[in-house]
């Protein structure tokens, strides 16, 4: 079922403000609490600020594909391995802010010109079968916005807020 113009528009908000609100998320972060690993299974908030940066590139990519290709083959990617061997515990998480918000911003763009016509293209996805424009959009509008959340999580049991 296609989604109306006002649940697409307040996803389209979400999405501008989403590289806003993970940069605010992770302002003033000490290098301790970058790398800090006090929840069993989470990823460190200069991992997760990597994750950011490669799942918006690659979800950059994925909605051009879309929207350029008829039935685009949209690949998955293991997200553990793209930060284990793209040394994310090496890099500073300064340009990984900036890329994602780049990203964000230029698809943005993309966004707004959509046709409603090129609002239903589609394509199948690797790992979870049929994938369109409508339902990328309401995948990656959230995506920063949760993983602001887990580092304000990783922030306050490092902090002590939590147990």
């Amino acid at each position: 079922m296609s989604m109306t113009r006002q649940e697409r528009d307040a996803l389209l908000v979400r999405y501008r403000d989403g590289a806003a609100e993970f940069a605010a998320a992770v302002a003033g972060v000490t290098a301790a609490e970058l790398d800090a690993h006090p929840i069993e299974g989470e990823w460190s908030i200069r991992e997760i600020a990597h994750h950011v940066a490669d799942s918006e590139l690659t979800s950059a990519v994925r909605l051009r594909r879309l929207i350029a290709e008829d039935n685009a083959a949209i690949e998955g990617y293991d997200e553990r391995t793209f930060t284990d061997r793209l040394h994310a515990p090496e890099r500073s998480i300064g340009s990984s802010l900036e890329a994602a918000a780049a990203a964000r911003a230029s698809t943005l763009s993309i966004l707004e010109c959509l046709t409603d016509e090129e609002w239903t293209r589609t394509g199948t996805h690797s790992e979870s079968g049929a994938y369109g424009v409508e339902r990328w959009l309401q995948i990656y509008a959230a995506h920063p916005s949760e993983h602001a959340d887990q580092v304000r999580r990783v922030l306050e049991t490092v902090r002590g807020g939590a147990g």
